[in-house]
């Protein structure tokens, strides 16, 4: 392997590729990045044995290549680099990689045992904005590891429409998307839901792998395997009590009140009146109460909520109006508004 490349195009595709790779490897060869060099092209590839990312730069190749370096090195290099351009040779089992006055010599492994994840088949492709259908759902992924199955998006589709959602028990998002073509439901990790990118991409599926590709970088990664929840049970349909508030200044009041809250839960009571909704927290070290303008008129009620809970799903909507669809004290919340297609459950707390 022998080829020189920009300094600027290798830092963005060891960049992209090594937010795959773990920190920490009990495998040695998981640490390190795949390059192929071959006509006029360097294609580096890494992998946590669960997702695999590859990155193509256009380079001047001399002599066509492959081996494997250690990622973190790589990338040290790179980023720190004088120069508009780097050299790279391997000689004696070594990658020797130059820029400006600097020289280095890093030890490598074989290219034939890094594995490859990118093999198989797959049962329905489209083009999509995956990250955009995920962003407004991702907050609400499980980080309990008992649950696996709720560790990421369900993505499936309904009615032909694709759909994404997520739910740890205590909130649940829903985002519908644009037609695409039928395929079984499946569970994207919270990882991968991380590392896609922006704008439309082509999505390729099936039972046991999604592959992302876009530009010149592909995504391929393993689902979760377990079967999601019938979540459609947990949407509300007779909350017959809808409440208009200003997203942000919910959001504010919310935080405001929560000053004095000790408890990691942060329970908020929000007493409804016509008019408004009065926020109140409670705790050892203190009371706190606000309120904001509210369209409603119906009759008085309490409800508790997590102010972080709250907040975080709030977050996820554009300023303006969101509506509370609410039936008592003790019934989910449903919330829509701000966003054409998505909604989201708030389940109450005792107060």
């Amino acid at each position: 392997m022998q080829l020189t490349i920009s300094r600027t195009e290798l830092a963005r595709v060891v960049g992209a590729v090594g937010k795959v790779i773990e920190a920490r490897n009990t495998i040695p060869i998981l640490s390190n990045l795949l390059l192929e060099a071959d006509g006029g092209a360097l294609k580096v590839t890494g992998t946590d044995l669960d997702i695999q990312a590859t990155a193509s730069a256009t380079a001047d190749v001399t002599k066509a290549g492959t081996t494997t370096v250690s990622a973190k090195l790589l990338g040290d290099i790179v980023r720190k680099a004088a120069g508009d351009t780097i050299s790279i040779e391997i000689k004696d089992s070594r990658l020797n990689v130059k820029a400006g006055r600097s020289n280095f010599k890093l030890e490598t492994l074989p290219a034939g045992d890094y594995p490859d994840l990118a093999v198989g088949t797959y049962v329905a492709e489209f083009d999509i904005d995956l990250a955009a259908l995920f962003a407004p759902v991702a907050f609400a992924i499980s980080t309990e590891e008992t649950r696996f199955y709720l560790n990421g998006v369900y993505f499936h589709v309904v009615d032909g429409t694709a759909v994404a959602v997520a739910t740890d028990g205590h909130r649940l998002a829903r985002n519908r998307g644009p037609a695409v073509p039928d395929f079984a439901g499946i569970i994207v990790g919270r990882k991968t839901v991380g590392l896609l990118p922006k704008g439309s991409v082509h999505v390729s599926v099936s039972d046991a792998k999604i592959r992302i590709q876009h530009a010149d970088i592909t995504l391929t990664a393993k689902l979760i395997d377990g079967t999601f929840p019938d979540y459609v049970r947990v949407i509300p349909r007779e909350n017959d009590k809808a409440v208009t508030i200003n997203r942000d200044e919910m959001m504010k009041a919310a935080d405001r009140v929560t000053s004095v809250s000790t408890e990691r839960g942060r329970a908020v009571k929000f007493s409804l009146a016509p008019g408004g909704i009065s926020l109140a927290v409670r705790s050892d070290v203190g009371e706190a109460q606000d309120e904001v303008a509210a369209d409603y008129a119906g009759e008085p009620f309490d409800i508790g909520f997590n102010a972080n809970y709250v907040r975080e799903v709030f977050s996820v909507l554009p300023a303006g109006e969101v509506t509370l669809h609410l039936r008592d004290g003790s019934a989910p919340a449903l919330i829509t508004g701000g966003l054409e297609g998505w909604d989201g459950v708030l389940m109450p707390m005792r107060v």
